[in-house]
């Protein structure tokens, strides 16, 4: 089984010297890529002077991570993606555990490791965790991270599951699924894409699997901080572009409704807390909503699944029943 492990960069030249070593070290079973998102630092150079073994592909334009990763996977040819964060720390045999899944159960699509904190290793990370999750309003959550509220690894998600989807820091996806699917979202830029990726292949009745026995650290947040009106905005906006593309048919408008108050309600409390930016972020976000509407209704495929959240409103739970982690609600 062919494996190409692919790293979208952008502007990254120190995370590459500091993450790559150890990528190289511990993937002898896979041939890496670099792609370069029209970087302006001296990320190419890096790649040339330091790492010759590495294959580089150049993006023309920064095209975020939905259509850099369309366009640089254009030039790769393997069996299985491995979409690797440039910010991620791999540890050891953490392919192996991936490759024996996929070589084993073949309607298994897209795997993701385990995703620490790499600046707390004892916590899981908020970009995956042990696996990702939505209500039926579209928010995600995760198997050790809902909200902000991150839990501790004490192996309590050492366990194989079935999961909705997969961290886009580190996402493991067979490359036949990947062509079929159409890959990413390009009208997502960055953020949630890989959900809507991860729905397109639950509606298709493929499988979304977590595996334990792979672990890698991520930093988070190394091209956009948490706190940035600008990830907000894309996180509001990709979420109702989502949701319009997947919904059930019988469900759209009234759960759109309802999340598009919700959303309201989450301007409300920035506003309470003093950030007006992030607030005029979910404005700006609903208005590309309605501007885009068509565009992603004419997307939708012909099957939508009912069953596709795993809770009626993760909101509910964690704000009104306190349920702060995932082993107390579920």
């Amino acid at each position: 089984m062919k494996i190409a492990v692919v790293i979208l960069n952008w502007n990254g030249a120190q995370l590459l010297k500091q993450f790559l070593p150890k990528i190289i070290q511990f993937s002898p079973e896979a041939t890496i890529y670099v792609a370069d998102n029209a970087s302006t630092d001296e990320s190419i150079e890096v790649l040339k002077n330091h790492f010759p073994e590495v294959k580089i592909i150049t993006n023309s334009h920064n095209y975020g991570f939905a259509k850099g990763y369309n366009e640089a996977l254009k030039n790769v040819e393997a069996d299985v993606f491995a979409l690797v964060n440039s910010d991620i720390e791999v540890t050891p045999g953490w392919l192996k555990p991936i490759i024996d899944t996929f070589q084993t159960e073949k309607n298994t699509a897209i795997i993701q490791p385990k995703i620490l904190d790499y600046k707390d290793k004892s916590k899981f990370e908020y970009a995956g965790a042990a696996g990702g999750f939505i209500d039926a309003y579209g928010f995600p959550f995760c198997r050790g991270r809902i909200f902000d509220t991150l839990e501790e690894d004490q192996n309590q998600y050492d366990d194989v599951v079935e999961i909705f989807w997969a961290s886009g820091a580190c996402f493991f996806i067979r490359s036949e699924i990947y062509k079929e699917l159409k890959g990413f979202d390009e009208s997502f830029f960055a953020h949630q894409e890989e959900i809507d990726l991860c729905w397109r292949a639950f509606n298709n009745n493929f499988i979304i699997k977590y595996i334990p026995h792979s672990v890698v650290y991520h930093i988070g947040g190394a091209t956009l901080q948490q706190g940035n009106p600008k990830k907000t905005y894309l996180n509001f906006r990709n979420s109702l572009f989502m949701l319009t593309k997947n919904l059930p048919k019988n469900k759209l408008y009234s759960r759109l409704f309802i999340r598009l108050s919700l959303d309201g309600l989450a301007g409300l409390q920035f506003i309470l807390q003093g950030k007006p930016k992030h607030c005029l972020a979910i404005l700006k976000a609903h208005f590309s909503f309605y501007q885009h509407f068509n565009s992603n209704y004419s997307k939708r495929q012909k099957n939508q699944k009912e069953n596709y959240y795993k809770t009626k409103s993760i909101v509910y739970s964690y704000f009104i029943r306190n349920g702060k982690v995932f082993g107390k609600i579920f």
